[in-house]
């Protein structure tokens, strides 16, 4: 805004939420723009709406994939984690009862992938700075979404139910045990229930 740069800061550990919306390029084939339009404005309201309960900082959204992160810009110690899984527990909850209001009876269901690490963090950009994340734990966040994986940390906070998933394989051959998030013991509102997945 005021055309000077500001320099990148390094995070030890923050946590990553991203997610999308399954069935997202059917849904849009069926939909007109606006509907398409209309659709991701609802949803993107009821998420930004939730997510001012947590600790968290939205990142950015891209079509109907949504990023958000916890421990930056602003350090909130180990309390990251837990932040971005109730958060994640929360937009689920919402999701099962959301209305795609051309399409009633589709439900919307919604993939998310969580990843705690170390990232670097700096505006980039002068004509539309963007605040930007960049390191292996954005990309592992980013794959967990796209496989649908979980996350192993939150056994250590405790109170959370997970389930181990399996190993999944990341770029370069690099392979990553993965757990599905189902529960926390803090956390009291109806989940949707999720469809069978084969792994």
């Amino acid at each position: 805004k005021y055309g000077k740069t500001v320099a990148p800061e390094t995070f030890d550990e923050v946590s990553i939420f991203f997610s999308d919306i399954v069935g997202f390029t059917t849904i849009s084939a069926l939909s007109t723009p606006l509907q398409v339009v209309g659709l991701l404005n609802d949803l993107y309201t009821m998420f930004d709406a939730t997510i001012d309960n947590y600790d968290v900082y939205k990142v950015e959204t891209i079509g109907d994939a949504y990023m958000v992160a916890s421990g930056l810009p602003i350090r909130n110690g180990s309390r990251h984690a837990g932040e971005i899984a109730m958060m994640s527990l929360d937009l689920l909850s919402a999701c099962g009862t959301f209305k795609i209001r051309h399409m009633p009876n589709v439900p919307l269901r919604l993939r998310i992938g969580l990843h705690t690490g170390p990232c670097v963090a700096g505006v980039v950009g002068l004509t539309m700075p963007r605040y930007c994340l960049f390191g292996d734990t954005v990309n592992i966040a980013s794959k967990m979404e796209s496989t649908g994986a979980g996350l192993e940390l939150l056994d250590k906070i405790g109170g959370y139910m997970t389930e181990y998933r399996g190993t999944v394989e990341l770029e370069g051959g690099v392979k990553m045990e993965s757990y599905w998030l189902l529960n926390s013991n803090n956390f009291h509102k109806p989940l949707p229930i999720p469809p069978p997945l084969s792994m």
